[in-house]
């Protein structure tokens, strides 16, 4: 019996905080592109948030979550605090789930992820009810939708430079 993960065909390298950092700054930058208010357009840095929650919680946590959806908010001109309400639990749960989600692969991950990522919208929605704004109606549904499809696309770019290419040394059995 392996100690290793059941998800872990190969060892990965430790994660470069170049990397982490820069992966979530271009996912802050796809956030604030003008694209319009479509209701399926899924939230990038909630993904990546997510994500690096779950493979590094202890270097992106909730703080870091929430200046990012304080930053989130200013940019779009909601409620102060909406997105940073939103995003923080969603990093709190995916810590929560941090080591049961690493035993499973990409696909094995999304069922897991995927109430992080209703949540955040269920969340959002209702800072939005208490303040006064309408329903969205059923839309509202396909960001977080969206969000878990594209989570073995986020493992697969983001773990990339953290795979190890294969050494065919006979010495070392790692």
């Amino acid at each position: 019996m392996s100690i290793m993960p059941r998800a872990a065909d190969q060892l990965l390298l430790p994660v470069n905080p170049w990397f982490l950092w820069t992966s979530l700054l271009v996912a802050l930058v796809l956030n604030l592109l003008p694209l319009g208010p479509l209701p399926w357009m899924p939230d990038f840095l909630a993904l990546v948030l997510v994500f690096w929650s779950v493979h590094q919680p202890r270097r992106v946590g909730i703080t870091t979550a929430f200046v990012l959806g304080l930053l989130i908010d200013v940019h779009h001109g909601s409620l102060l605090g909406q997105h940073a309400l939103a995003y923080s639990l969603q990093s709190f749960f995916g810590i929560a789930i941090h080591r049961r989600a690493l035993w499973f692969g990409p696909s094995g991950q999304m069922p897991q992820v995927a109430p992080a990522f209703f949540l955040g919208a269920l969340v959002t929605l209702l800072v939005r009810l208490v303040a006064g704004d309408g329903l969205p109606g059923w839309s509202f549904l396909i960001a977080p939708l969206a969000e878990t499809l594209l989570w073995p696309v986020a493992s697969a770019v983001l773990l990339a430079p953290q795979r190890r290419p294969p050494d065919p040394d006979k010495n070392r059995p790692l």
